[in-house]
């Protein structure tokens, strides 16, 4: 059966040859492709080369076909700019292409022959590559604030093959190796931005024709204020000056102003320095307070506050009255005080080392206490208790003391008539100003205290003359109607006792 089949095919080879006039030879072969074109993708003007390798014996002719219709080469036209290289291969002085004419892209087929028969190649598609002008979309300028994100956006202009995209920052190619940043389907992103990221950005668009750079986008990065030195809490005695310091920086510069927290700045007596430095001059205790720093720009705002606190020296503003007592009685010594802050009071028997505080446990000191309020009372009084007792004011912003005397009588034989240990003394004044007259007396039991002028009774109106608590009488507004003798007069039932002074109103 085998032989039949080789004797077949022989006598199909000899008359093949018998019909083409060729010599029929056992070593011929058909026409193979060994090497099929490869697609191409190439820039006008520029040469390029379609590979064609066949085999066979004879060794076959090789022609090529665009879209279907035979290719002219050189071999054709000696003028054409299309040559077919010994190999097979279909080689392109440079490649045409118009607007209009587009002689060399389409699908190439090269086709092998010999006397056996032919060969076709798989088909390879020739592309023209382009790349326009005109961006589709151009990055637009951005402004953003130092630490936010930044997004750059581009399309590049139509092309083939698809354009890629970098970018420039003047003139200089961006990398991605900093971790913060990221180029990802024509964006631009930038994580955290810094100062130094701002500048020009260019976006490139490229493929084998060229490159395309758009119109520049300009990345403006501003920077919140931040403050460099901030206000501080301060603590000054009253009567001070003091500094609340504010420094800042930010671009743009920031704009600074001051606000008191529930209030307005001390009127007159508050300035803002060039360096906005916030002064208060002579400073009281309602200055007290938050004072705030507020700091703005484009693209933030911050504050920074601080407090103040005005010390007042103490002050006792209820003198303790010298006082006369039977024994077994029970007397009160009182010290009104005030102060900022709030001073402690405490009393002293002179020559002494007790120290009585309010509150402590009557235990600890016998027939005294000082009430909450700072008054001094002694119950079931003994002649021993005689003495100056010191009603001493402390804080942080000083100290101050007011003494008085406590006379303990055994007896009706005790009681002495009224004493005054200082009076009015002779003062000449101007008119429009202030008089004061003290009168300050002790006696058993205690005397009272009226005034006269010129021997006649005077009244206090509360607004033009007034009696202090402690027997000191207060004239305001003096006129020269006001000129005349004043006299302290202190009574009791154990007698009566004056001293005079003279005002000369001028």
């Amino acid at each position: 059966m085998m032989l039949l089949v080789r004797k077949s095919v022989m006598l199909f080879f000899i008359q093949t040859c018998l019909c083409t006039g060729s010599r029929l030879r056992l070593e011929d072969t058909p026409p193979r492709i060994v090497e099929d074109p490869s697609d191409l993708i190439v820039s006008k003007g520029e040469p390029a080369t379609l590979n064609c390798k066949a085999e066979g014996r004879p060794m076959p002719n090789v022609e090529w076909y665009k879209d279907g219709e035979h290719v002219e080469t050189d071999k054709d036209d000696p003028r054409s700019h299309r040559m077919l290289l010994p190999s097979g291969s279909l080689f392109f002085l440079r490649i045409v292409h118009g607007r209009r004419s587009k002689p060399d892209e389409g699908v190439y087929t090269c086709v092998a022959r010999n006397y056996l028969g032919e060969a076709v190649s798989r088909n390879a598609s020739l592309e023209v590559a382009t790349l326009r002008d005109d961006f589709r979309q151009a990055p637009s300028d951005v402004v953003v604030a130092a630490g936010e994100p930044a997004v750059l956006e581009c399309v590049p202009p139509r092309g083939h093959p698809e354009p890629s995209i970098s970018w420039k920052r003047n003139n200089v190619r961006v990398s991605d190796k900093d971790s913060r940043i990221t180029m990802r389907g024509g964006k631009l992103m930038i994580s955290h931005t810094r100062k130094n990221d701002a500048g020009m950005y260019v976006c490139v668009g490229s493929n084998m024709v060229g490159e395309r750079d758009s119109d520049p986008a300009e990345l403006v990065v501003f920077e919140r204020p931040v403050f460099i030195r901030r206000p501080v809490n301060q603590i000054v005695l009253a009567e001070e000056t003091v500094d609340f310091l504010c420094e800042v920086h930010g671009d743009p510069a920031p704009t600074i102003r001051w606000r008191r927290e529930g209030g307005e700045l001390p009127r007159a007596r508050f300035e803002i320095r060039s360096d906005n430095t916030l002064r208060l001059a002579k400073v009281r205790e309602e200055d007290e307070g938050t004072y705030t720093c507020v700091t703005e720009n484009s693209v933030g705002r911050t504050e920074a506050s601080a407090t103040l606190q005005v010390h007042v020296p103490p002050q006792i503003v209820l003198q303790p009255q010298d006082q006369v007592s039977a024994q077994g009685q029970t007397i009160t010594f009182r010290c009104g005080t005030k102060g900022n802050p709030p001073p402690a009071v405490f009393w002293q028997k002179e020559g002494n080392q007790m120290l009585l505080f309010p509150g402590q446990p009557p235990s600890q000191v016998g027939r005294y206490s000082v009430s909450m309020s700072g008054e001094l009372i002694i119950t079931a009084v003994q002649s021993e208790d005689s003495g100056y007792y010191i009603c001493q004011a402390i804080s942080v912003a000083g100290s101050t003391v007011s003494k008085a005397f406590l006379k303990v009588v055994t007896g009706t034989s005790d009681f002495i008539s009224p004493i005054i240990h200082q009076g009015p003394g002779n003062q000449t004044l101007a008119r429009g100003s202030s008089a004061k007259l003290h009168c300050h007396v002790m006696g058993n039991p205690p005397p009272s205290i009226r005034w006269e002028k010129d021997e006649q009774r005077l009244s206090a109106d509360g607004i033009h003359i007034s009696l202090i608590e402690n027997g000191t009488l207060h004239i305001s507004s003096l006129q020269e109607t006001d000129s005349g003798m004043y006299t302290c007069v202190a009574s009791s039932s154990a007698g009566e006792t004056r001293w005079s002074g003279t005002i000369t109103v001028r």
